[in-house]
C-alpha cells in the first residue's frame, strides 16, 4: 500500500463511520492542542523519550469529552466540524495528518470502536514495557525482535530477553548505542532489519507520516504499539499492543 492509498483508506472508512453515526453535519468542535511534555507522559523514569527532547510532540482532540492523541512532528491546532476534518489534505500537509489522526482516535473512541486513545503517564511506559515483555515471550515464544521506532523501555527490556535490533529515523539516534543496542538507520538499513526479525514491533506514530506502509504488507508478523494507531488499526486490522493506555 502507498502513503496515498493509505490515507485515502482512513478518509474513506472514516467517512464511513460519522455517515453511519450522523454526525458528520453535526455543528461540532473539534480541539486539537499541543501538550507540553509533562501533560504528555508526565514523569518518566527515562528521559530520552524523542516527546522530551522536542523530536514529536502530542497532539491531542476531544470529542464530546472523549480524547485522542497522536504523536507527530508537525504540530497545529484546529476548531471546525467533523466533516472540516474529513476533508483536510492529508497528503500533502503533515500538519493535517495529526490532527486528523488525532480527532479519528477521539470519535472511536467515543463510539466505543477504539479504546486506549491516551498515553500512559509516569511510570506507565516502564510497567507497558514489561507487560510487553511478558506478552511476547508468551505469545511468541524466543523470536528475534526488529524494534521499529525509539522506545526506551521497550528498548531496554526487550534486549534483556531477546535478540533485538532497533530502527529509527532521527539521526542523533543512528549509529549510537541505546541501551547496549546500536541503533540502526529507519530507512537504508529497513530490509536488512526486518529479514534478520522474526516478529516486528513498530511504533503506531509510523501512521502520521505513512512510512506504516513500509510495515503493512511484510510477510512476518508485526506487532504495532502505542496510542497514536488506536482509531487506524480498527480500520487496517492492524494487531496493536498497548498495556497502560487510557
Amino acid at each position: 500500500m502507498e502513503r496515498k492509498e493509505l490515507f485515502a483508506l482512513l478518509k474513506r472508512r472514516f467517512g464511513e463511520i460519522l455517515d453511519e453515526h450522523d454526525i458528520r453535519a453535526e455543528n461540532v468542535t473539534i480541539r486539537a492542542k499541543t501538550l507540553s511534555s509533562q501533560e504528555a507522559i508526565g514523569d518518566t523514569i527515562k528521559k530520552d523519550y524523542p516527546i522530551l527532547n522536542g523530536k514529536e510532540v502530542m497532539l491531542e482532540a476531544t470529542y464530546k469529552g472523549c480524547r485522542g492523541q497522536a504523536f507527530t512532528d508537525a504540530p497545529s491546532d484546529f476548531s471546525g466540524t467533523l466533516g472540516a476534518v474529513l476533508k483536510l489534505d492529508l497528503d500533502g500537509d503533515a500538519h493535517n495528518t495529526g490532527l486528523f489522526i488525532a480527532t479519528l482516535n477521539a470519535v472511536t473512541r467515543y463510539l466505543g470502536i477504539a479504546d486506549r486513545t491516551v498515553h500512559c503517564k509516569d511510570d506507565g511506559p516502564e510497567k507497558c514495557a514489561e507487560k510487553a515483555v511478558e506478552y511476547i515471550n508468551d505469545t511468541y515464544g524466543d523470536v528475534k525482535i526488529a524494534l521499529v521506532g525509539y522506545q526506551p523501555s521497550l528498548l531496554e527490556k526487550l534486549s534483556r530477553k531477546f535478540s533485538l535490533r532497533v530502527l529509527d529515523l532521527n539521526p542523533e539516534n543512528i549509529g549510537e548505542i541505546r541501551y547496549g543496542v546500536k541503533v540502526e538507520d529507519g530507512s537504508r538499513d529497513m530490509d536488512s532489519v526486518t529479514d534478520w526479525a522474526d516478529l516486528i514491533l513498530c511504533t503506531g506514530s509510523t501512521v502520521c507520516n505513512g512510512t506504516i506502509c513500509a510495515y503493512l504488507d511484510l510477510d512476518k508478523e508485526v506487532l504495532f504499539f502505542g496510542t497514536t494507531l488506536a482509531g487506524a488499526s480498527t480500520i487496517l486490522g492492524c494487531k496493536r499492543m498497548c498495556f497502560c493506555a487510557e
